[in-house]
């Protein structure tokens, strides 16, 4: 018989946030997967936890995967980890749950910690629909424009972000989306725990002053009614013109005013024609 794939969520700093299931588990099972061995050890010992690890990070994901499914096919039982919260949410796990549902190998969810789930309930800012969207992308023109694209959505907006990307995003973000309440939640659960509350650009200041470390969480309100009905009724050949104004070529501003709009680039053309033709 196959054994089972646990996908084992793990304190994101507090080691008491781990629940007895899931120290039961990692004790049980043949082997745990985990980004970084050394770190995983820390949290093993801590509980008196003596099953082996291999490492299951970004960059083996792949071949590490196929051997894992072996192993799973041969009977072992394996326990996936993450760093620090729940695997596969922006952490590996994906592609060996992917390859163990087409092989037919139970999967088992151990729940707890994740830290954009704590950031949001800390907030203040509504949690009754979300996005949560990851990283954003580390260059800022590909950053503005994944915030133009969500620009829009009726929903409180989550990202994780890096330290040193930090203020350069909150400023993006203050200029694309407006000066939205926001929240930057740091090192949650740790002893350096920080929640700060503002708007985007009250938030932007602060923190391009500020030499800032850890794990961060932003925290965006959603669109208003106004913000939709704005962005609905952009006109394609203004957003253009003022694309064409900063320097970019007709085709790429066309582009680029077709995805702020949520429109395909067929679909902006032809309201640019339209509008230019009733100019």
């Amino acid at each position: 018989m196959p054994g089972t794939l646990y996908l084992v969520a793990t304190p994101i700093g507090n080691l008491e946030d781990i629940t007895l299931r899931a120290i039961k588990v990692l004790g049980d099972v043949n082997l745990i997967a985990c980004e970084d061995t050394r770190h995983t050890r820390k949290l093993l010992t801590h509980f008196g936890i003596n099953t082996r690890t291999i490492s299951y990070h970004e960059h083996n994901e792949r071949e590490r995967a196929v051997e894992l499914l072996e192993r799973l096919s041969n009977g072992e039982s394996i326990a996936v980890v993450s760093d620090a919260g729940t695997p596969g949410i922006s952490d590996p796990g994906f592609r060996l749950v992917q390859l163990a549902i087409e092989n037919d190998i139970s999967i088992v969810p151990i729940p707890g910690p994740a830290a954009f789930v704590s950031a949001l309930i800390a907030s203040g800012i509504p949690t009754d629909e979300f996005l949560f969207a990851g990283f954003l992308p580390s260059r800022a023109t590909a950053r503005r424009a994944k915030l133009s694209e969500l620009q829009s959505l009726p929903a409180t907006l989550i990202f994780y972000e890096a330290p040193h990307r930090l203020a350069a995003s909150l400023r993006d973000a203050s200029q694309i989306l407006g000066q939205r309440k926001a929240v930057v939640a740091r090192e949650l659960t740790k002893v350096h725990e920080e929640i700060a509350r503002g708007s985007l650009g009250e938030l932007a200041s602060r923190y391009e002053s500020e030499n800032v470390r850890g794990e961060i969480v932003l925290v965006i309100e959603r669109a208003s009614a106004e913000t939709e009905a704005v962005s609905t009724n952009r006109s394609v050949s203004e957003l253009v013109d003022s694309l064409e104004s900063e320097g970019m070529d007709h085709r790429a501003a066309l582009k680029r005013a077709a995805r702020e709009l949520g429109l395909t680039r067929d679909e902006a053309y032809r309201r640019l024609m339209a509008e230019r033709g009733n100019a």
